[in-house]
């Protein structure tokens, strides 16, 4: 497979699989011991699934990382867990142009492929898959996967052709990998929803593992367009963790009526100056619609604009 990615790494780090196409990796290493593992990266939908054909017929579980590159601790995380639970991982980064709507940042969105596979490597995936739009997109592709009323809220109000172009590169993913499991994180906590409706409603045998939210030392929620704040927006945008922390001691001491929870989240927010509220809501986790009252599995969700830059945060809780 072209552009092998070669990564040094010590054998305590994480214990190696046996052998991978066109090599074999030493289980047997004594502790401290250094080694030369073969982490593969290819841009090609044929590459990929003749790689896991190759680990299915070793008998191999294979998870799934969709990301869109840029990777830092959050998707580290979905990493560890999917080279825990799976035999061989495949990790997708992929900055998906039919996700993106008219003046958002798709071609500033940040991209830094060589830092991705160093983490990767570290983290212990198997497999990158780096496809140009030309490889998953043909000139007259038409066909688009999308769900009903549970993409329409939150994210989906102001944003409403994004959810359409997440399922539908998902399931793209999904039929060029056929993984077992597929990671992704709460914070998007809105798309994990809309991809466990997806994968039910097309009976598509894949299971759906939501991972944590991982948070800077401060409490901002990681993210990719972090990196848009200047040092003044980067100190204004602790204010949703502080909201959401807020909000969930709310609930947390007893408090049930939405508004009540709402309204102390959004008077936090707008005494932020450098703060814009796109959204602050309740709805049910799996449903998304909108509850009156805290009462079984309760998201608490926000969206604001910090300067230029749109941030989300929320948090989930059994009611």
């Amino acid at each position: 497979m072209p552009g092998l990615f070669y990564f040094k790494r010590y054998a305590e780090s994480r214990t190696a699989h046996p052998c991978l196409i066109g090599g074999c990796r030493d289980r047997e290493e004594k502790p401290g011991a250094e080694r030369r593992i073969i982490m593969e990266i290819t841009g090609s939908i044929s590459e990929v699934r003749a790689q896991v054909k190759e680990w299915r017929k070793q008998g191999l579980t294979v998870g799934l990382v969709p990301t869109m590159g840029y990777l830092h601790e959050g998707h580290k995380s979905l990493i560890d867990r999917a080279v825990a639970e799976n035999d061989r991982v495949v990790v997708s980064d992929f900055v998906n142009p039919i996700q993106f709507g008219v003046n958002e940042d798709l071609a500033t969105y940040p991209r830094d492929i060589e830092a991705d596979k160093r983490l990767c490597g570290e983290a212990g995936a198997d497999l990158i898959f780096h496809p140009e739009a030309e490889e998953m997109y043909a000139p007259d592709f038409s066909t688009y996967v999308e769900t009903e009323k549970v993409s329409k809220g939150l994210c989906g109000r102001t944003r409403p052709t994004h959810f359409r172009g997440v399922c539908t590169v998902v399931c793209k993913l999904f039929h060029i990998v056929m993984p077992d499991r597929a990671y992704f994180g709460q914070k998007d906590a809105q798309q994990l929803a809309v991809i466990r409706r997806m994968v039910r409603d097309l009976d598509m045998d894949i299971q759906i593992v939501g991972c944590p939210i991982i948070r800077e030392a401060d409490g901002l929620a990681k993210s990719s367009r972090n990196t848009y704040l200047n040092k003044e927006e980067r100190k204004a945008a602790l204010v949703l963790s502080r909201a959401v922390f807020y909000g969930e001691s709310m609930i947390k001491n007893g408090e049930r009526d939405a508004e009540a929870v709402l309204e102390a989240m959004r008077g936090l927010i707008e005494a932020e100056p450098l703060a814009r509220i796109d959204y602050v809501e309740m709805v049910d986790a799996d449903s998304i619609q909108p509850l009156a009252r805290a009462a079984g599995r309760v998201l608490v969700a926000v969206a604001v604009y910090i300067g230029r830059t749109r941030l989300i945060d929320n948090f989930i809780l059994e009611v």
